[in-house]
């Protein structure tokens, strides 16, 4: 949103820029799949493709194209790895990436004002320029169809925030709504304590929704099998109804605050009510990777890390 606020700013003021996007990623490469910059005519950028000497040599490049009033889309592959004797970055962390420099002028500036918007619509790049369309169904975020440098077509959908829902408002969700707003998503807040501090100290969540009792969470939350969802209400009692409320959803990610004990005595309880041991075993309790923390914002800290982990699980892990 950054970049293309950025392009809508720049172009408001007749400035030519050119914008760099890395189209694809392999290996250990330090600019993924959608990293993107943009570089203004006066001297200006914002956004990244990786850093390091490769981004400064990529940007010193950027810089002589609009001096020079290159209007050609180029591609610029470049491989971290010193042993291949063609198109080397600089950097020795193995991988490569194939980043696109697109010359952009006024006339895109209905297109960076409908993408700074934050409305959801799909990026279109090829060699003929940019482009918007609507918002497929079912399709994958990253779309890139490669023949040859001049024939390839790329497309991204953009504005898709991943929906968070905090279940229960205390000190843990305060500093979990900003760090996951910090990390774009769209955060749900749920208590049923409409004067409780530090729900009234939340500017960070997008929806703060006040509950008469967590027994009617359930009829507050559907579709959600892409969303994410985080139990931590005031109590044991109160934890195990909000997640009898939803245990039945399917969630990408559901997990629970608490302790080992407690979570062994609730679950206990709950299979000795009837409760789906499958589902049950499905849940990441107690929540958060461990690095030991004690504080709230630490908490929140090692909860997002877990979420930022399987949300991305199934992308190169850039370690290789």
């Amino acid at each position: 949103m950054e970049v293309w606020q950025f392009i809508k700013d720049k172009l408001n003021e007749s400035v030519n820029l050119l914008l760099i996007y890395v189209l694809e990623s392999e290996g250990s490469s330090p600019g993924r799949q959608g990293f993107k910059m943009a570089i203004a005519a006066d001297g200006n950028f914002t956004g990244t493709i990786g850093g390091g000497i490769m981004e400064h040599k990529l940007v010193e490049k950027a810089k002589d194209m609009l001096a020079s009033g290159e209007t050609k889309i180029q591609l610029v592959r470049q491989f971290h790895n010193k042993e291949i004797t063609r198109d080397q970055s600089g950097m020795i962390c193995s991988g490569s990436q194939l980043n696109v420099f697109i010359p952009l002028s006024p006339g895109q500036l209905d297109i960076a004002t409908t993408i700074a918007s934050g409305e959801q619509v799909t990026l279109q790049l090829s060699p003929a320029g940019t482009a918007i369309g609507e918002l497929p169904a079912q399709e994958k975020r990253f779309n890139l169809d490669y023949r040859s440098d001049e024939d390839w077509a790329y497309s991204e959908r953009l504005n898709e925030r991943p929906v968070i829902h905090i279940i229960g408002g205390g000190h843990v969700s305060l500093a979990l709504s900003e760090l996951m707003c910090f990390l774009g998503f769209y955060s749900k807040v749920y208590d049923d304590r409409p004067q409780l501090n530090t729900i009234l100290q939340n500017f960070f969540a997008n929806e703060k929704i006040i509950i008469a009792g967590y027994e009617e969470l359930g009829a507050y939350i559907t579709d959600c099998e892409n969303d994410y969802a985080v139990i931590m209400t005031m109590g044991y009692r109160t934890d195990k109804t909000a997640l009898k409320q939803i245990l039945g959803k399917q969630f990408y990610y559901l997990g629970m605050m608490g302790s080992n004990h407690k979570t062994e005595t609730l679950f206990n309880e709950l299979r000795a009510e009837g409760c789906d041991d499958a589902a049950l075993k499905r849940i990441f309790t107690p929540i958060g990777i461990n690095i030991y923390s004690r504080t709230a914002p630490e908490i929140a800290v090692s909860i997002a890390a877990e979420i930022i982990r399987e949300k991305n699980k199934e992308l190169p892990t850039g370690r290789n």
